[in-house]
């Protein structure tokens, strides 16, 4: 019988708790989770949970993970470029794991489906959306337009529905006008369903924190991470990286 794969994520929330999409994208995988205690989404929010992450991930590597993912698109990016490559860096070495971060996830997405130009939906206020900018500018990205829900408070991305980042989707698409992709960021924001109408109603493939984060984990185990029916990134998922 083989081993099933299992997933450590060192997740945003105070709570060891699981994202909700995983199992839905995954149900033959075990994911075991660790909680940093992200305050609020702001830098001041973020930064006693960047500290708790690498103790987090070398815990849920003494509980035999395969791979490790950190998830928070904000909490992971806004630092920088140099910094995030820094804390990967940092992880496998304390670690000895393949790992990976939600915003490496979807700069991962991103050339997946080729997308350079963007439109970029998030769940943040101006200096967050700053502060994404300029890391995807790093990462060779064009960002042709950016907006977002201008939320701080940490549950504020759970309660915006999906009719919510429909809209706020279609805005940052007309706006940028010769985008060749849109990114949703934050993992809070559920996009699991979204990514295929928006697609649908574009022409541009759609790359999300929570489903992408998932996905790079699951390629960090050499799997597929193939999904049906939630947009062009994961359906086209066919051979690992």
């Amino acid at each position: 019988m083989t081993k099933p794969i299992t997933i450590g994520l060192v997740v945003p929330t105070a709570e060891d708790k699981i994202p909700a999409e995983a199992p839905v994208m995954y149900p033959d995988v075990r994911f075991l989770a660790r909680g940093v205690g992200v305050r609020a989404l702001t830098p001041e929010g973020y930064e006693p949970a960047m500290a708790a992450i690498l103790p987090a991930a070398e815990q849920l590597a003494r509980q035999g993970v395969d791979a490790i993912m950190v998830i928070g698109t904000s909490l992971t990016f806004y630092k920088g470029a140099a910094a995030h490559r820094r804390l990967l860096d940092d992880l496998r070495a304390a670690t000895g794991l393949p790992v990976s971060t939600m915003s490496q996830a979807v700069v991962d997405g991103l050339r997946a489906v080729a997308a350079k130009k963007l439109a970029v939906a998030t769940a943040y206020d101006g200096e967050v959306n700053r502060r994404l900018k300029d890391f995807l500018t790093h990462e060779g990205f064009e960002v042709r337009a950016i907006d977002g829900f201008g939320l701080t408070d940490f549950g504020g991305p759970g309660r915006m529905g999906e009719p919510d980042i429909l809209d706020l989707g279609t805005r940052v698409c007309e706006e940028a006008g010769d985008a060749e992709g849109l990114l949703i960021s934050c993992g809070g924001l559920r996009t699991l369903g979204v990514a295929r109408p928006l697609e649908e109603r574009h022409g541009i493939p759609v790359v999300s924190s929570m489903p992408a984060a998932l996905w790079a984990a699951l390629r960090l185990t050499g799997a597929s991470g193939h999904v049906a029916g939630c947009g062009r990134m994961l359906a086209q998922s066919g051979a690992a990286a």
